[in-house]
C-alpha cells in the first residue's frame, strides 16, 4: 500500500496520468458532435406528426357535420302545403325575414317556408294553449275578458317567437365569428403576402379556423365559392358581409373590394384591420368585465347580505331571548 501511494505521488507518473487525462478530454471534446443526437430535428418532426394529426381530426369532424347538415334543404311538404294553400308569403312574408334567416345561418327555400309555416302556427297554438290554461287548469278568478286578454298577449308573444328565436340565433352566431375573426384576418394577411390569390387564401384559413369557429369557416367557404364562379368578384365580398352583418367584417370586405378595383395593396390596410378588430375584441371584454359589479349588487343585496345579518346578529339575538 505504501508503494502504489509512493509511485502516485511519483511526479513522473503523475505526468503520465494528466496527459492521459487531457489526450482522452481532446479526443472526447472533439468526437462530442459526431456522437450527439439531433434532438431539435427529431422534435420538430414528432410536433409536426401531432399537428397533421390534430388537424385531420378536426378535418374529418369538420366534415362529419357538414354531411349531417346540408346547407340547403328541401323543405317537408306538409310545411310546403299549407304556405302555399293560404298564401302565406304574400300576408307574412318579409324581405327582412330572407336577411336574418341568412345571418342566422339558414339558406335556401326551405327555412323560410319553415318560417313562415310557424308564423301562421305558433298564434294559434299559444291562443289555443293559453285559453285551455287560463279557464280549465288556473281557472282564475278574474272576468272572462281579463282572461281572453291574456290569451291574446300569448298569441302575440306566439307570433313573435320566430323573429325572437332567429335574433338570438344570429347573436350567438355573431358572437363566435367575432371572437375568431382578429385571428383568421391575421391569417388571411400571411397568406396575402406570401403571395396566395383571394380564393386559395379564403380556402387555406377556412380550413384553420374551423377548429375555432365553425360558422366564420363556413363563411369563408361560401365565400371561396362565390368568388370562384361570380363574374363580379366584388359581389363576393358584398354577400360575405351581408350575410355576417359585423362592422369589423363589413371594413374588411370594403378594404377588399377597394383592392379588386384599384389594385391597391392589402398588406397594411389588413394589418391595421386585424388589429382594430383585436382592440375591439379586448374593449368588450373589458366592458363586460366593469359591467359586473353592478350586475352583482342585486344578488349580493337579496342573498348575501340577509345571510351576513343572520350571522352577525342571530347569536345576539339567541342570547336576548333567552334571558328574556
Amino acid at each position: 500500500m505504501f508503494q502504489l501511494l509512493q509511485q502516485l505521488i511519483d511526479p513522473h507518473v503523475l505526468a503520465m496520468l494528466f496527459a492521459a487525462i487531457a489526450a482522452g478530454a481532446t479526443v472526447l471534446t472533439l468526437a462530442m458532435p459526431l456522437l450527439a443526437r439531433d434532438t431539435l430535428t427529431t422534435r420538430m418532426r414528432a410536433v409536426a406528426f401531432e399537428r397533421e394529426k390534430i388537424r385531420q381530426r378536426e378535418r374529418e369532424r369538420l366534415a362529419a357535420a357538414a354531411n349531417k347538415v346540408a346547407l340547403r334543404q328541401s323543405p317537408r311538404a306538409y310545411m310546403k302545403a299549407i304556405v302555399e294553400n293560404f298564401n302565406l308569403s304574400k300576408w307574412v312574408g318579409q324581405e327582412e325575414a330572407r336577411e336574418m334567416l341568412v345571418k342566422a345561418g339558414y339558406r335556401g327555400q326551405a327555412p323560410y317556408v319553415t318560417y313562415l309555416f310557424f308564423r301562421l302556427v305558433m298564434p294559434i297554438a299559444m291562443l289555443l294553449s293559453s285559453l285551455f290554461y287560463v279557464f280549465v287548469v288556473l281557472k282564475l278568478d278574474q272576468p272572462p275578458l281579463i282572461k281572453i286578454g291574456i290569451s291574446i298577449g300569448a298569441a302575440y308573444f306566439g307570433m313573435l317567437s320566430p323573429n325572437l328565436f332567429l335574433k338570438n340565433r344570429i347573436q350567438r352566431r355573431q358572437t363566435s365569428i367575432k371572437r375568431a375573426f382578429p385571428d383568421a384576418l391575421d391569417l388571411l394577411l400571411i397568406c396575402v403576402e406570401s403571395g396566395m390569390s383571394a380564393e386559395a387564401s379564403f380556402q387555406k384559413v377556412s380550413e384553420e379556423v374551423g377548429a375555432q369557429s365553425v360558422e366564420l369557416a363556413e363563411e369563408f367557404t361560401l365565400t371561396t365559392a362565390e368568388l370562384s364562379y361570380l363574374p363580379d368578384r366584388r359581389q363576393a365580398y358584398e354577400n360575405l358581409a351581408r350575410r355576417v352583418g359585423l362592422e369589423g367584417v363589413k371594413a374588411v370586405c370594403l378594404a377588399l373590394q377597394q383592392s379588386e378595383r384599384y389594385g391597391t395593396p392589402l398588406g397594411t390596410t389588413m394589418r391595421v384591420l386585424a388589429q382594430e378588430n383585436r382592440d375591439m375584441r379586448m374593449s368588450e371584454a373589458e366592458k363586460k368585465a366593469a359591467s359586473l359589479p353592478p350586475k352583482l349588487t342585486v344578488p349580493m343585496i337579496l342573498f348575501f347580505l340577509p345571510v351576513l345579518f343572520i350571522v352577525i346578529l342571530g347569536p345576539a339575538a339567541i342570547k336576548v331571548m333567552a334571558i328574556q
